[in-house]
Formats: structure tokens, sequence, C-alpha cells
């Protein structure tokens, strides 16, 4: 599956790049400036590139989507006007699989009720030339490691969670269905050129620790936005002493804190799983240009020289930690859970341990936490919680039932979810007689945002280790801490958990019958893609429509958005999920997550036309109906979370024009950018506390649009007052061309034809 050849030209090409930069630079290099510069976009020259401000093109090796946002994308990439993809491609249906009984029950069921969606992008990925990961055949992220990921290599992903990849030593992004449209017609793909943040790894991990408590700390020093706009590179001893899962666990959370990527270079780990996972040829390669894989050895002796900011975590001092609830940047050390807990108030009774997802589904983390659950059951514990387990892909499932580890779980309850995303993305049928009931529920996944795993805004979630979960869940509370504390068994004895341990690979290796995966025809141009007009789960988009090259004036306010507001906010996951392909009907749950400032309640809002309030979708319709254009104005970090460009398209279909903010996520505001859409920052912080509930706006001078020059919006009290404020913004001169032609898509097909 892996193109050898494609490796060995890149490889190839790389030490020729790297020595050109190194002149060009005058100073040595990091791998992230090395992988970067070796796939800069066609007659692009080396130079130093200003960290967050310089726009670069980059040429990708690889493209992967996963089934959720794969419609909107191939629905988006079928108007570019292209006949096959022009690099590497691949679709993976792990999202739309709910989690309800168990594996094989769950798994049918999605077949079943996602059989047209499935067929959509299996009929799709044969006529373009896209391989296709049917579903049950494992988690993105996890498929991605396994089967293509290579040191060196740069890719993106329509899932923030693609920087799984940087484990394998891959500048690895999280992008929105039109970015990656992008790639996939031929195109550059354009990149703010990133910070760069150095974390020195110390020491070595022992006990209940594990990698993903290094990036649970990280999580906690960086907050959800301290990441934005870089990458991180992880360093050091403690680094190399991390296998390649482990180092995957940490960059995979990466995108909880803002960042476009993380990364580790090179080392011996990532050769014994190549070679465990069948790909000993790259690993060769590898090894003959394996400094160039690295950085380069000044940079190690004196990173504050190269990097924006250092942090350094001794591995060796490090406890476990649980982080959340609502956020995933409120970290505790387990040792001080039950202080935190009685103070803020947290239900500590724990009804639900689960782990799995994209973060921690590798044969590592299973067969450590199946030591775990062997001692319940060999200790004579009774397990106080529910359990699940879910593993990342058909080939660890396979291989680690084989192992006797699914047998563990299922002798102390544990239920074997299918090999998908599930409860991590809300798609979570949980059983529950209060489904508003204020509880707690302990994971091994990376987002915990409010009604993300069950639609329960009264859920707290937290996110620890799997061994963490699997102890918390036998104990049944919360503060609980297995490295002290003792547990009374079914005879009255207090008894305490060990340690953890398991092997990192399997010693009698991987073993799978079928993964799941289908070539595409060689020859796609007789396949007929077709959508029933009556579906009601998926649509062909028409192309939005250009700008008339006026001021925008008369726009409304939809919503002035409180604290804050990820794209589970903007357009929410869990039941909506199966509306992906239909862009019309996921319209309906546009910003119903988002609080309104003016009444601190979620989708309520005021109708300026009729004085009533209605629901937010309801209020936009109305609004786009009578062709009134509508701006949203948001806090900090507006976007964060998923990759998930429905959350630019819903709002650009129903007839919002502006997106104004305090800060953008990354991803969000270059979505917003990619469907021709302003998204706008507040010059002056504190004119967010202008706005209010009847206002208009009108642009001054929008039709001087231009780089670097801030745009003047007038704003029209219903007192007939107004103000006039300042906008930044970030769009360069391809960026402003994407908003004239009505988007990014537009400009491509225009070009194609």
């Amino acid at each position: 599956m892996f193109d050898i050849e494609k490796i060995e030209t890149i490889y190839s090409r790389m030490g020729n790049r790297i020595t050109q930069t190194r002149q060009a630079l005058q100073r040595p290099l990091t791998i992230s400036e090395k992988i970067l510069y070796s796939h800069l976009g066609h007659n692009i020259n080396p130079m130093d590139f200003e960290r967050g401000r310089s726009y670069v093109d980059f040429c990708i090796d690889r493209v992967a989507m996963q089934d959720a946002t794969a419609q909107m994308a191939l629905l988006q990439f079928m108007q570019a006007g292209r006949d096959r993809v022009a690099v590497p491609t691949t679709v993976h249906c792990d999202h739309l699989i709910q989690a309800r009984l168990g594996a094989d029950n769950d798994l049918q069921k999605a077949k079943e009720s996602n059989q047209e969606v499935y067929d959509f992008l299996e009929s799709v990925s044969n006529k373009y030339s896209i391989g296709f990961w049917k579903p049950g055949a494992g988690i993105i992220h996890q498929v991605i490691l396994e089967n293509y990921a290579f040191p060196g290599g740069m890719m993106i992903g329509t899932d923030s969670h693609t920087v799984n990849a940087g484990g394998l030593g891959v500048i690895a992004i999280g992008v929105g269905g039109a970015d990656a449209v992008d790639v996939m017609a031929g195109m550059p793909w354009e990149l703010l050129f990133p910070k760069l943040i150095g974390v020195k790894l110390i020491g070595e991990m022992n006990g209940w620790t594990s990698a993903k408590d290094v990036i649970l700390k990280v999580a906690g020093i960086l907050t959800a936005k301290g990441g934005t706009g870089a990458i991180l590179e992880y360093f050091g001893p403690g680094a190399e002493s991390l296998s390649c899962t482990g180092k995957g666990t940490i960059c995979n959370m990466g995108a909880e804190i803002g960042a476009t990527t993380s990364i580790f270079a090179y080392d011996e780990s990532m050769v014994e799983y190549l070679h465990a996972t069948g790909r000993a040829e790259v690993a060769d390669l590898a090894d003959k240009i394996a400094d160039n894989l690295r950085s380069d050895a000044e940079v190690y002796d004196n990173p504050e020289k190269f990097y924006d900011q250092i942090i350094e975590i001794n591995l060796s001092e490090l406890e476990p930690y649980l982080n959340g609830p609502f956020t995933p940047d409120l970290a505790t050390p387990i040792s001080q859970m039950a202080a935190e807990a009685k103070e803020n108030g947290w239900p500590t009774k724990v009804e639900v341990g689960l782990i799995g997802s994209c973060t921690n589904s590798s044969y590592e983390d299973i067969a450590r936490s199946a030591s775990i659950a062997e001692q319940a059951v060999n200790k004579k514990l009774h397990v106080k919680s529910e359990f699940t387990i879910t593993p990342g892909s058909e080939q660890v499932r396979f291989t680690v039932d084989r192992d006797g580890y699914l047998d563990a779980f299922s002798k102390m309850g544990g239920v074997v979810l299918a090999n998908a995303c599930g409860p991590c993305i809300g798609q979570w049928a949980r059983h529950s007689t209060d489904p508003g009931k204020k509880n707690t529920i302990v994971t091994s996944f990376n987002r915990n945002f409010a009604k993300r795993n069950d639609g329960n805004p009264n859920t707290h979630a937290f996110v620890g280790s799997p061994e963490i979960v699997t102890a918390l869940a036998i104990a049944g509370e919360l503060t609980f801490n297995p490295i002290t504390d003792s547990l009374k068994n079914s005879e009255g004895e207090q008894v305490t958990l060990d340690p953890p341990s398991g092997d990192r690979l399997p010693k009698n290796g991987f073993e799978v019958k079928d993964m799941g995966y289908q070539a595409p025809s060689s020859d796609g141009s007789s396949v007929e893609v077709t959508i029933n007009p009556d579906s009601k789960r998926l649509q062909f988009l028409t192309p939005f429509g250009p700008w008339d090259g006026e001021n925008i004036t008369g726009i409304k306010l939809l919503i002035k958005a409180k604290g804050k507001c990820t794209t589970d906010h903007i357009s929410m996951a869990g039941p909506w999920l199966k509306f992906r392909g239909h862009l019309d009907k996921i319209s309906d749950n546009m910003l119903t997550g988002a609080v309104n400032y003016f009444n601190d309640k979620t989708n309520l809002v005021k109708n300026q036309i009729s004085g009533e309030h209605g629901s937010v979708p309801e209020v936009q319709r109305a609004y786009k109906a009578q062709g009134i254009q509508t701006i949203v104005v948001g806090d900090e970090n507006y976007g964060e979370g998923s990759s998930r460009e429905h959350a630019a398209m819903e709002p650009r279909h129903l007839g919002v024009r502006v997106v104004l903010v305090k800060s953008f996520a990354r991803i969000h505001e270059t979505n917003l950018k990619k469907q021709g859409m302003l998204a706008l920052i507040f010059s002056d912080k504190s004119d967010y506390d202008k706005i209010q509930e009847d206002d208009a706006f009108d642009f001054l001078d929008l039709v001087d649009f231009s780089p670097k020059k801030p745009l003047t919006l007038r704003i029209i009290h219903s007192d007939a007052s107004s103000n006039d404020i300042q906008c930044e913004h970030s769009y360069n001169e391809i960026q402003i061309d994407w908003f004239k032609h009505g988007s990014a898509l537009n400009k491509i097909a225009l070009e194609n034809n």
C-alpha cells in the first residue's frame, strides 16, 4: 500500500535541499525545518521565512480523510475538474459507527444505517484513484501510522488529530476539506510558517506514568491555545526512551493545545515499529539518511538559540495526570485530584471508564491496560464502573485478541467496541436512565468539552492514560490513586494494584486476516457517482456566489458568542454526523451550542426583523430569505477543536458573511477563508464590549481590501449612534482572491476549466 518509489524519490532529494537551506540561512536546522524546507513549493527558494508571519507554499506527499469530513471534501473535489487525485490519498470509515452494544452488533448496524454514504465514498474513491478503508478497518490515525507514515514525510488530513503521525517523524497537519481539495487537485498547500517550541525530555518513565502524561502536563503548561501557530519538537534522552506509538500519543494530543503539529526525530523506536508493521524497506531507506531526519547536533547542544520557547520535563519525576473537566488543558496530578475534586465540587463516583480512541489504542496501550485488568480478576476485585475498550485498528484488534488481552478485559466485565472513534467523538448511545445527570467519566481520549462524549452538559469527563483509566474504573472513584491507595476485594482484604506492564510490540508479530483495505480501480473513468435527489444524507454542492466588489453594508448581528466556542459548539458532532454530506440539513445545527452573550442561553437569539427570539439556524434562515447578510461575533480562540469545515460551510451556506473575534484557532480561521468568508480579529479586544444585541454593521473600506491593512467596520446601534472600529486580518493576496471569487474552490475550478 505504501509507495516505496515515492519515498525513495523524497529521500533522494532531501539531502541537497537541506544543504541549500543551511547555506541560505547560514545556521543549523531543526528536524521540522529540514522537512518543511525539503517540501517547499515549486520554484520557491529557501530563505529565512519569518515564523508566524510568512505564508509559504508546500508540496504535500499524502492526503488522508475520515468518512465524516471526506463527504464534503469529495463533493468539493468533484467540482475541481480533475480525473484523479494528484497525490496518494485515502478515505477511512471510522466516524459513523455508533457505540451501542459491542463491536459486531455496532458495526453491522452502522453498515445498514450508513450504506448510502459508504457506497458514495467507495464509488468516489474508485473513480478518482483513492484508497478506501472499509468500516471496521480502524481509526484513521492508527491506520496511517501502521501503513503510510514515514520519517521525513509531510502530509495533511481532514481531521485535527492527523498530527498523530508525528510519532513516526512526519510533519502531519490537520486541515479542512477545502485544503485537502487543493492538494488532491495538484495545487501547492499554503501554511503560515510555524514557530517552533522545543520540549526537552530528560529522565525515564517508570511505574504508573505513561507517554500520555507527558502531553497532559504540556497541555497544562501551554493551555488550549498556547501551541497555536507552532510546531512542538520533542527531543532529549527522554524522548528517545519512548515507544513509537507513545510518541504518537503525545503528538496526537498536540491538537488540544492548538499546535500546527508535533514531531519526534528519527530513532531506534521508529526503526522497530517500521519493521514490526512490515515496512523494513522504509527503515532501510531512512537509516541511510538518518542525519537528515534529526535536528543538527548544534540544535540539541544549544536549543535556546533555535526555538521560540523551551519546555523541559523530567520523566523520572513525572506523575500521572487527569485533565478536565470540560477542557483538556486543566491538568491535575493524580496525587492532587482528591483535593481538587472536593474544592470544585466535581462528582467523584466514576460511572464509566473508556479506553482507546486514536490517542491511545496501540498494542502497547492495550497490553499495559490488560495487565491491570488481569490483576482485578486475580486479586478478586469487583469492578465498580462500566468499562469499554476501543482497539485502534483491525490489525491491533486481531493481534491483542490472539494474545489474550481482550479476554482479560472481558473477565473484568469490559465491553469491546468496534475499531472506530465511537464515544470519543460523541458516537455513543450511552446507557443511562437520567441523560441529564451530573456525573463523571474517565477516558483515554483527547477532548472533553461539554456534551462531547454523550451529549450531556453535566457529564464531567476527565482524560488520562489507559492504565489510569482502567484503575479508576476498577476503583469506581475519581479520587483513587493507584500509587498509594488500596482497594477492598470480595474477601474483605485490602489489596493494591501493581504498576502496569506490557510489551511495546507483539513478540509474535502483528497478525490480521482482513485489514479492510480496498484499492481503487486503475481506470475510474467509467465509474458513475450518483446521489438520490431526495437523499437526506447527501447533496451535491452549489458554488457560493462571488463578492460584488462593493462595501458590504446593512449586516445584522446573528449572535455574540460568550466564552469558549469550539467547533463542537458551532457544528455539533454526535447525532449530526449522519448529515455531514448534506450541507443544507446539517446547517440546522449551526451555532446551536454557542452561548448567547445577551441571555446566557444556547440556541436562542433575537431576530431583529420580528423582534422575537428563535433558534440560531431558524433566525439565520429568516435573514437569508430576505437577503440580509449577518455577522457572528466571538471570544478568544474561536473555533478551537476539530478540523471540521462544516463549522465554516454552514454559516457561509446560510448567509453569514463575517466572523469577528478576539482570536481564532488556526484551522478554523483557514476554513473560513477557504469558504470565501471574512475572518476578522478585533484590533482592540475591548471593542467586543461595544457590540449590542440590535446592532447593524457597515464596512467602510472593504473595497480596498489588501494584505496587512486593517478594515474599518461601523457599528450602528438601535439608537442611531455608532462606533467605528478597526479589524485586523491575516489575509494574503491569494486568500483575498478566494474571497473575491466566493471561495477557494471557485478559483480552482476556474483555473482547471
